[in-house]
């Protein structure tokens, strides 16, 4: 399959619109496989992309999809860069923003990263942290750290080329997403600055959206493996093999499915503009666990978008190598490494457990059926 020249994903914006995307999508493509220029990318992105739930989420999303929709990867290096700027922006910390950022807030069995409190009031962070992707390449990072005197976690703005930074070299086995190992990065009392109070990480408003966020880069993915399809399908055409019924039938279940995700994301996202995403998070009193119909969580909007488009990535996935069999798999470099690079990147949905979530909330009344 020969690939196409990229092109943007709509969500909401007229066709016209979406032609400003078009020469940063070149780019994306000729940078592939370098994560220093995607990073360069990245960086020249932040400096005008939309922040969520500020009046243009549905561009962000937009901005997100259709540069995963060129490659995994880079949707990968993109979304944390501009989701620690959006942290960052909503904490009104005071940080230098320059340069390369990530967000590193997962935990793993027998590590854990601290923050101590120094003499004079500042704070230093000490121990590990688990899945620090692109570590060695970032200059900073929005980091979440236990808080010894409460037990709580807090966000932190940290300096990656400080010299108590040390990023181990992963044994990354994966065929996906090779050039963006997640490793495990230690800490000795490296100064940190505090992004938002105690807590806030997890309440702010945003914390939902970001969530999200990642989930346009997944619809990326699989607007771009759908297209793989199609152009198959018309190449074949055009050599006297007309698609059967079943290739028919899996190529309109595939528009069914991404049309509709695209849909209910337009729409999700016209809500958290108007401020309807966020009646729980930006009432500090007020308890996610009291969600109702008319006072919602804003995570039950993040597991429904969520888990909706990872059932429509994986429906994708399946419907066209089904219909494609082996061959672009073991022969089609770009489509065999999208195919990798997003099966992996999709895990980061933990499917029955977030669903699961979800369900608490439903059945709490958070629902609007």
């Amino acid at each position: 399959m020969s690939a196409p020249d990229p092109q943007p994903v709509r969500i909401s914006s007229v066709p016209v619109q979406l032609q400003a995307l078009e020469p940063l999508l070149q780019q994306v493509r000729d940078a592939v496989g370098n994560v220093p220029a995607l990073l360069s990318i990245a960086k020249d992105i932040g400096q005008t992309a939309p922040m969520p739930g500020e009046g243009n989420t549905a561009k962000l999303w937009e901005l997100l999809s259709s540069v995963t929709a060129v490659d995994v990867a880079a949707g990968r290096v993109l979304e944390p860069h501009l989701d620690a700027l959006a942290i960052l922006s909503q904490s009104g910390a005071e940080t230098d923003t320059a340069g390369a950022w990530g967000v590193f807030a997962a935990e793993g069995p027998g590590m854990k990263l601290e923050a101590k409190r120094t003499a004079n009031g500042s704070f230093v962070l000490s121990g590990s942290k688990p899945w620090c992707s692109l570590a060695q390449y970032l200059d900073g990072a929005v980091i979440t750290a236990h808080l010894p005197d409460n037990g709580g976690r807090a966000a932190f703005a940290v300096n990656l080329k400080n010299p108590g930074v040390a990023a181990e070299t992963p044994a990354w086995t994966s065929r996906g997403l090779q050039e963006i190992p997640s490793g495990t990065v230690n800490f000795d009392n490296v100064p940190a600055t505090p992004v938002g109070g105690d807590d806030w990480y997890f309440k702010r408003p945003g914390f939902a959206c970001g969530g999200m966020g990642v989930a346009a880069c997944w619809l990326g993915g699989a607007v771009a493996v759908a297209r793989d399809f199609a152009a198959a399908l018309t190449k074949a055409a055009a050599n006297g093999r007309e698609p059967d019924q079943i290739a028919l039938a899996a190529l309109g279940d595939i528009d069914r499915t991404i049309s509709g995700v695209i849909g209910y994301l337009a729409q999700t996202a016209e809500r958290i503009d108007a401020g309807e995403a966020y009646a729980v998070e930006l009432d500090a009193e007020a308890d996610p666990d009291d969600a109702t119909r008319d006072n919602p969580s804003p995570w039950s909007d993040a597991l429904r978008v969520r888990g909706t488009v990872a059932a429509a990535v994986e429906r994708v996935q399946t419907l066209v190598t089904q219909n494609l069999g082996p061959g672009p798999l073991a022969f089609d470099e770009a489509y065999g490494k999208r195919m990798a690079d997003l099966s992996l990147y999709i895990r980061q949905h933990h499917a029955m457990r977030d669903d699961a979530q979800l369900g608490a909330l439903t059945l709490r009344g958070d629902r609007s059926w």
